[in-house]
């Protein structure tokens, strides 16, 4: 079987270098961003108070990343359509409490990106109505990096 990549006329990065670049920030640490090397990125931000399990916390920021891309789709085409090109590159990030990511709903919304606020039906282990994570993006790297550099990794 020939090798896809070899017939790529393509002078673009290939997505899946682009990521194993990206992943090399897990062995060098002179790397501290493991979004580094992508123009276009979407944060994901969760609530840590709410004690959410693992599967939990992942459909929630599914929601995030589903609803945020949509709105960008149709009011930044251009960098939603960078962004698909890129790999959709997603970073995870957690903060404290409810206070903390409605400053940073109000923030992105300040500096006009596209965000989508999840809030749960209650139908598990939150509240109705309950705000789980915020979507971010996907957008400019150095802009998601001026709102959402300081947040640690989720």
């Amino acid at each position: 079987m020939a090798d896809i990549r070899a017939e790529t006329t393509s002078t673009k990065t290939p997505v899946h270098e682009s990521v194993a670049g990206s992943l090399n920030t897990l062995t060098h640490p002179g790397i501290n961003n493991m979004s580094d090397g992508f123009e276009y990125k979407q944060g994901l931000i969760v609530r840590l108070d709410l004690k959410m399990g693992r599967g939990k916390i992942a459909v929630q920021c599914s929601h995030a990343a589903v609803n945020a891309a949509e709105k960008a789709r149709l009011n930044f085409p251009g960098w939603w359509k960078h962004w698909m090109e890129e790999g959709q590159a997603k970073i995870a990030l957690k903060v404290p409490d409810l206070d903390a990511i409605l400053r940073l709903e109000i923030d992105a919304k300040a500096k006009g990106l596209p965000i989508y606020l999840v809030k749960d039906m209650g139908l598990t282990q939150v509240e109705p109505d309950t705000i789980t994570c915020l979507g971010v993006g996907p957008a400019p790297s150095h802009v998601l990096d001026g709102l959402t550099g300081d947040l640690p990794l989720l």
